[in-house]
């Protein structure tokens, strides 16, 4: 008898059509104790109009070239905005900022309403005073299970020492530093 790991023929096919043994909810609570950044991503629609949604699945991917990828769920209501984007922009939010990551998180209202910023490449909002900001062509998609995976080319960067905004378990947090050990 072997101990090797059986793997569906095509996993996204298998999480897609709910045949996954893996309760949906006990894996998102496994995957709440990977503490994240937490972004707001930025992309302006096709009728002028700025759209944006708070974002936590942001990853670097290359240095050369300088590639990062996000991820937003398949039945987002600004899904078609990031699509049809030709730039995005992702905005890193610092550890004050918990209440604007609310905003942006929410489905409805104006989540522009009293927020700073400034159009950028493909006149994607980028929004003032954050950590860093990632201007992006939008480079490639890819569909993964219930999620649309946005491979972004980064153009232009800006980015300060400030600390920044974290998600673990569910919540907002700080990163506190320990006896000052770096990796390397």
């Amino acid at each position: 008898m072997s101990d090797a790991p059986k793997h569906p023929a095509d996993p996204a096919n298998e999480l897609a059509s709910d045949n996954s043994s893996i309760d949906p909810r006990d894996f998102r609570n496994a995957l709440g104790t990977f503490a994240t950044g937490v972004t707001i991503v930025t992309a302006m629609s096709a009728e002028g109009k700025p759209y944006g949604v708070t974002c936590n699945s942001f990853a670097s991917v290359s240095l050369n070239p300088p590639l990062v990828l996000w991820s937003l769920g398949m039945f987002s209501q600004g899904l078609t905005v990031f699509q049809n984007a030709s730039h995005f922009t992702v905005n890193v939010l610092g550890a004050s900022q918990h209440v604007l990551a609310s905003q942006f998180a929410r489905s409805s209202g104006d989540k522009f309403a009293g927020v700073s910023w400034a159009p950028g490449l493909g006149n994607a909002p980028v929004l003032a005073d954050v950590v860093a900001s990632f201007q992006c062509r939008a480079a490639n998609r890819y569909y993964g299970g219930d999620h649309v995976i946005f491979l972004g080319a980064v153009e232009a960067y800006a980015y300060n020492r400030q600390e920044p905004l974290l998600f673990a378990q569910g919540g907002f947090g700080r990163f506190l530093a320990g006896d000052g050990d770096k990796a390397s």
